[in-house]
């Protein structure tokens, strides 16, 4: 544009627009970043929150349009046959206009003012279900468990290597606090570790694995795919993995669970396990591992 040239409302509100759907673009791809591509369920409910973005942009644009252009009209000349007709009208009517005007703006301000406090109402809604939700209840009680045995939760990032992530960080705590040297290992160390001992033997978990449309037991290929996927991506761990890391590791693993008694695996080695905790309504994303770590004390936090 030329210096010196007015933009026209029309101008303005595109401008507005192209900006809000570069915004909104930015916020997309970071969202899709935040998920991992092998997560299916959360990629699903991404593509919906995602559309759900875009339509009501849309919707907003649509509406400011239309505002626009209702403005518009009103202030439009009547031009008959090329002749600029003005309509002379008298203070009374001037006046008129104006509070049909004024009204029209307050009706707007008042609809985006019941709109908001709606909003504000879910929002608070949803808090108050969460508070009573599965979730809520969940901690609650996996506090209750740890505190007994002064220990609580360590968050791990959900990013399929929770399961990893969590035993790595139990081994460096063991390594600190109890200094055990030759248990540090990375989370690519652990997966590889894992996915190699599982090779080597086969025997003791190709059974527990069959393909999910035939029901079949994993051919020597399927199996070594999973193996793959164990070493290689962001695949979540379960049970069959744990088993093969206490074994890599001879150490015991425990997993303690909100409902359900602590799950003890690799009793056979006599040592300190490690303690993972299981959640199956973890932020709102299903079943993730976190680790532990000793109960602080506030007072010692607040002097710190």
């Amino acid at each position: 544009m030329e210096e010196g040239m007015i933009e026209t409302s029309e101008e303005l509100l595109a401008k507005q627009h192209r900006k809000e759907k570069k915004d909104l673009q930015a916020k997309i791809q970071s969202m899709k970043n935040a998920v991992p591509k092998n997560d299916k369920k959360r990629r699903k409910q991404l593509t919906e929150d995602i559309a759900k973005l875009e339509a009501e942009l849309n919707q907003k644009h649509e509406e400011e349009l239309g505002q626009l252009k209702t403005t518009a009209d009103t202030q439009v000349e009547e031009v008959v046959n090329g002749v600029e007709s003005m309509t002379v009208v008298g203070e009374e009517q001037k006046e008129e206009v104006k509070q049909s005007r004024v009204s029209k703006a307050q009706k707007r301000r008042d609809k985006k003012a019941a709109q908001e406090k709606e909003r504000d109402s879910r929002i608070a809604e949803a808090e108050v279900q969460n508070l009573q939700g599965v979730r809520h209840q969940e901690g609650l009680k996996l506090a209750q468990k740890l505190a007994q045995r002064q220990l609580q939760i360590r968050e791990i990032s959900s990013d399929g290597h929770c399961m990893y992530r969590a035993i790595e960080d139990q081994l460096v705590q063991r390594a600190v606090v109890h200094i055990i040297p030759g248990l540090s290992l990375s989370l690519k160390e652990l997966r590889s570790r894992t996915a190699e001992h599982m090779r080597s033997h086969a025997d003791d978990f190709l059974p527990f694995l069959t393909n999910a449309n035939t029901g079949d037991m994993y051919t020597t290929d399927e199996f070594e795919k999973y193996c793959s996927d164990v070493e290689h991506t962001a695949a979540w761990g379960g049970q069959l993995e744990l088993r093969a890391l206490t074994q890599v590791l001879h150490l015991p693993i425990e997993v303690i669970q909100a409902d359900s008694p602590t799950i003890k695996i690799g009793e056979e080695y006599d040592s300190n396990p490690i303690t993972l905790i299981y959640m199956r309504h973890a932020y709102g994303l299903g079943e993730h591992y976190n680790s532990v770590e000793r109960l602080k004390d506030p007072a010692n936090e607040e002097d710190s």
